[in-house]
Order: C-alpha cells, then sequence, then structure tokens
C-alpha cells in the first residue's frame, strides 16, 4: 500500500479580523444540543473528500497554496464559531452530564501530507475503494464525545501525484451531512475570493416549549468502556456506478408498478438494492428484514427550521418486512413502503421523536 507521509500537522483558529466581518458575525460563546445532537456521542466522526486533478501549468507555489488554505479555512470559521470549539461537559447532581458545545476558538486540526505513489487514477478507476483511501482523513476512530479535548473539525490536504485530496472530517454531533456541504460550500467561496459567504448559519438551536435544558445523559465519561476500541477487520468495500438512465428506469419501472407518481429516485435505488441484498442473503421466507431511513426534519417542521439551520436534523425510522414479502411483491412494493414512512414524517410525528429521546435520557 502506498504510503502517506504527515508533512506537518496544527491548529488554525478562526480570524479576529472585525473590521471585514463584524456586521454579519454570529456572536455565541455556548450552544445547548439537542437530542438530536446528542444522539450521535457515541458513534465517529463523519467524513467527506474532495478530489482534485492539478492544473497542467502550476499557478501558486506549492507551499503559498497551503498557506492560503490555511488562511481561508480561518476566515471561514470566523461564520461558524461551533466548529474551532469544542464540546464541555457539566456533570449534576443526580449523577449525571449534560454536554453544550463552547465556542471558545480552540481551532480545527489542519494536517499537511503527501503521498508521493498514489495518483487520481487510482483513487477513481478502482472497483474497490483503495484502503489508503482512509489514511487521507484526520481525526480517524475518533468518536463524538471525545471532542472535549479534540477537535470537532479536521482538515487533511494530502498531495498526490497528480492532485490534491482534501479529506475532511467534522463531529456529528455537532452538525449533519447539510451543515457540512454548507460549511465546505461557504469555504469555497472564501478561498475564491470572497469577504462574505452567501449563506450565514443559524447557531440557535431548536427546543420546543417546556424543554429543561440542558438534557441530562445518564453517561459516565470516565466508565473504561467508553474508549474500549472494537477493531473491525479489514474489509473491502465495493464500489457501484449508476447511471442517469438506469436510475430513471429503476423510478419508472417502481411507480408504474404502484400506478403512482410519488416513489422518488432515491426510494426506487434503495428499494432495488433491499431486494437484492436480501436476495443473495438467502434467509428464511419468514424472516424479518429492515432497512434503516433517514429522515431530514428541517422542512417537515411547521414552521420549518429556517434555511442555515446549524446542527443535525435528523433521525431514523426503519421500514420492516418478512423476505419473502418483500421478495415477492417486486419493486414498486418495497419502494412504496419506504415512501409511506417518509410521507408519514409530519411536523408532529418529527416533534414526538424529538422529545422521545429527551425524555428517555431524563428517565421521565
Amino acid at each position: 500500500m502506498e504510503e502517506v507521509q504527515i508533512i506537518s500537522t496544527c491548529l488554525v483558529e478562526a480570524t479576529s479580523n472585525e473590521s471585514i466581518f463584524d456586521k454579519n458575525t454570529p456572536k455565541v460563546s455556548k450552544i445547548d444540543m439537542t437530542p438530536w445532537d446528542l444522539r450521535f456521542l457515541l458513534h465517529d466522526t463523519i467524513q467527506k473528500g474532495l478530489l482534485f486533478c492539478k492544473p497542467k501549468e502550476e499557478i501558486i507555489p506549492k507551499s503559498s497554496f497551503i498557506e492560503h488554505l490555511k488562511k481561508s479555512l480561518s476566515s471561514t470559521l470566523h461564520f461558524f464559531p461551533p466548529l474551532s470549539g469544542r464540546f464541555s461537559t457539566v456533570k449534576n447532581a443526580n449523577d449525571t452530564v449534560s454536554f453544550f458545545i463552547n465556542c471558545n476558538n480552540a481551532g480545527v486540526e489542519f494536517t499537511h501530507a503527501v503521498s508521493p505513489k498514489l495518483t487520481v487514477s487510482t483513487i477513481l478507476d478502482s472497483t474497490h475503494v483503495p484502503l489508503i483511501v482512509h489514511h487521507l482523513f484526520p481525526l480517524n476512530k475518533v468518536r463524538n464525545f471525545e471532542c472535549v479535548t479534540k477537535p470537532l473539525f479536521g482538515v487533511q490536504v494530502t498531495e498526490l501525484v497528480d492532485g490534491y485530496f482534501i479529506g475532511c472530517s467534522m463531529s456529528h454531533s455537532l452538525a449533519d451531512g447539510t451543515c457540512f456541504w454548507h460549511f465546505l460550500n461557504s469555504w469555497s467561496e472564501i478561498s475564491r475570493g470572497y469577504e462574505v459567504i452567501s449563506k450565514f448559519p443559524v447557531l440557535q438551536r431548536y427546543f420546543p416549549e417546556k424543554m429543561n435544558l440542558p438534557i441530562h445523559l445518564p453517561l459516565k465519561l470516565d466508565d473504561e468502556k467508553l474508549f474500549e476500541v472494537f477493531e473491525v477487520p479489514t474489509l473491502m468495500e465495493r464500489i457501484f456506478h449508476l447511471s442517469k438512465e438506469s436510475i430513471a428506469k429503476l423510478k419508472a419501472k417502481a411507480n408504474y408498478e404502484m400506478g403512482v407518481k410519488s416513489i422518488s429516485s432515491l426510494q426506487a435505488y434503495l428499494a432495488h438494492l433491499w431486494r437484492s441484498v436480501t436476495r443473495c442473503r438467502n434467509l428464511d421466507a419468514k424472516e424479518e428484514v429492515i432497512i434503516n431511513l433517514i429522515i431530514g426534519a428541517r422542512s417537515r417542521l411547521n414552521p420549518p427550521l429556517p434555511e442555515g439551520y446549524f446542527g443535525n436534523a435528523i433521525h431514523a425510522k426503519q421500514v420492516k418486512t418478512t423476505a419473502e414479502e418483500l421478495l415477492e411483491n417486486g419493486l414498486g412494493w418495497a419502494a412504496m413502503q419506504m415512501n409511506k414512512t417518509v410521507i408519514s414524517q409530519n411536523s408532529d410525528e418529527v416533534v414526538k421523536m424529538y422529545k422521545g429521546c429527551s425524555e428517555e435520557w431524563d428517565g421521565k
């Protein structure tokens, strides 16, 4: 396996150039965490990677390129104070602990690395994900509750033979994938020369009325079991590319079979995948099979969350059936079960799921 060599690692803090940003910069020092946020404390970080080919002609020297990324990252962090902070905890009298986001500008981790034998085509053209790809991300195997002392966000810029890989890791208890891309798009704007981002984050968390804050968790941070690492055997990850035309055919087939037009491309694709995997497993006909759907809550609440809401706003719902029922009823039927589950998640259901998590933790 090609090596990844670390050149340098540092902490990048948010810029303090108030003369540019003071009119539009969120002023916040502490953010309480919602049930959506706290559910991910024992999970790993979420990771996104961006792969670029090197330009044919070097526009700026390599060292200047890295410094440019650090500087633009620092400027972007000014608009997103939670990212450069840390989690903080408070021990409560009832032997519980409460978490909050401390916007203390402790900094995000920035790593400059090089992989002298790895090419862009090795990553893009491989049938399986090359094992080295996992080494192109920072904060690997860091679980979200550890971000009391570890950075909430990390960047690793790795120079390849003919390109650059920018791997980013973010605590999932800080925010979800929608926020992740919001930040990356904002960083891109600042990197291209903009002084102000086009969409500002809304840092105020969503809490229904009459909710006790902060939320108390029956979690002991000094429990050694929390830090036990479950070593997963090395598995090969397979990449499947489905064309736009293939997805369109799946969607058309699913809707035709059910006589509707409401089944989405994603639901049709997931139904196809669910049925294919179930068929390959050769399960007993009556054995239960389950697929977990991630439901976004932003537009489902009434009123909906504001555009730019920065935090988690998702929950999971299960669709259950038997292997026999799934395989005998066809693609459209499987997709329709997901469709019905998603449609059922209205504002009342979202709030019910949200409050249920909090009440469960508080022992109510």
